[in-house]
């Protein structure tokens, strides 16, 4: 795996946490604007939106990147939009970093070939 490539992985899994928090914030504030005289709707609205434009704009940039095949690039945007998604695709993204640091490192080393 090149720089770029695990850089894009790196920015993608950087803002999947975040963009899941702020979903789940945003569906609280929600309930509460509902039930309460509380409304931070259009603060997490707000935050939500721009995280989500850059988990989308982070995820296209590392399915190019790493050609990833139609299902996974499915996978990993359907997550996007679960509420607690993001946290599934950041720990899916830390694993796929890790194999492929360790497959780098194997071929470094002559043990595998490819």
């Amino acid at each position: 795996m090149d720089l770029k490539t695990a850089t894009a992985i790196r920015r993608l899994r950087l803002v999947s946490a975040p963009e899941a928090i702020s979903f789940l914030l945003l569906l609280v504030c929600s309930v509460l604007k509902r039930t309460t005289d509380f409304n931070a709707v259009p603060v997490m609205g707000m935050v939500h939106g721009v995280l989500f434009i850059l988990y989308v704009i982070f995820w296209a940039d590392a399915w190019n990147r790493t050609k990833w095949s139609v299902k996974t690039a499915a996978l990993y945007f359907v997550l996007s939009v679960l509420p607690a998604g993001g946290f599934f695709a950041e720990r899916k993204l830390r694993r796929e970093a890790e194999d492929a640091v360790i497959a780098s490192r194997a071929r470094q080393e002559g043990v595998v070939k490819a």
